[in-house]
C-alpha cells in the first residue's frame, strides 16, 4: 500500500517551485522590455544598436522605422572619453 499522505507535501514544493520559476520568467520578460523576451549574448555592436535606438525613440527595447531621425538626435549624441595611447 503507497502511503497517499507523504506525496502531498512533494506535489506542494513542485508547485512552489513552478510558480516561482514562472514568477522569476515573467518578472525578467517585463522588467527588461516591454513584453519581450531578454536579450542574450550582447556583444559592442548589440549595446550600440540598443542606445542608438534608445535615443531614436526613447525606449528601451523600442524601434524606429521612419526614414528621417527627429531633431532631438542630432544633439543627444553619446561621446566615449577614452585614454590617449602612449606610443
Amino acid at each position: 500500500m503507497i502511503p497517499f499522505e507523504a506525496l502531498l507535501p512533494y506535489g506542494v514544493i513542485i508547485i512552489m517551485f513552478g510558480v516561482a520559476g514562472t514568477g522569476m520568467s515573467a518578472a525578467k520578460v517585463l522588467a527588461q522590455g516591454n513584453g519581450k523576451q531578454p536579450r542574450v549574448n550582447r556583444d559592442h555592436w548589440d549595446r550600440r544598436m540598443m542606445e542608438r535606438d534608445m535615443r531614436l525613440t526613447k525606449a528601451f527595447r523600442a524601434q524606429s522605422d521612419t526614414a528621417v531621425a527627429p531633431e532631438e538626435f542630432k544633439i543627444s549624441s553619446v561621446w566615449r572619453a577614452t585614454k590617449a595611447l602612449k606610443g
